[in-house]
């Protein structure tokens, strides 16, 4: 399923919703399945600059795939990350390189967040495209 279907896929979903609350419900029911990093995995490197709350991610190279997993401390964290995991790992670098971030807005989601909340999702990002491009140059 392409990065554009799974946003596709989610905004349906926020679609069912007529209001904000019942939305970010939506996204906090997302951080049910939520998984936690083991502890030596949550440090300088892997802790998102920026987050809102403390969140950790964690990108690795695999047959040409990057494979992110990923930790946040709030409700709000788990949520966004559980939904941010399913629409950019295990992807290819060019996946994601060539992905406009933009297409995030039509999940009807970003204009949810506070402005301190949509630094972190910019934050998030900015660490998955290094983490991109990290795996594109390892693989040339």
């Amino acid at each position: 399923m392409s990065m554009e279907t799974t946003i596709a896929n989610f905004k349906e979903d926020f679609e069912l919703f007529p209001t904000d609350n019942e939305k970010l419900e939506y996204i906090f029911d997302l951080g049910k399945r939520h998984q936690t990093l083991p502890e030596e995995e949550k440090n300088e490197a892997t802790f998102v600059q920026g987050c809102a709350s403390a969140a950790w991610l964690v990108g690795e190279c695999a047959e040409g795939k990057l494979l992110l997993r990923g930790e946040g401390t709030s409700e709000m964290a788990k949520g966004m990350l559980t939904m941010l995991l399913d629409i950019f790992s295990n992807r290819t670098p060019d996946e994601i390189l060539n992905f406009d971030p933009a297409k995030l807005h039509d999940m009807g989601v970003v204009e949810l967040l506070s402005p301190v909340r949509q630094q972190s999702l910019e934050a998030f990002l900015k660490m998955v495209y290094a983490y991109a491009q990290k795996c594109k140059e390892s693989a040339a």
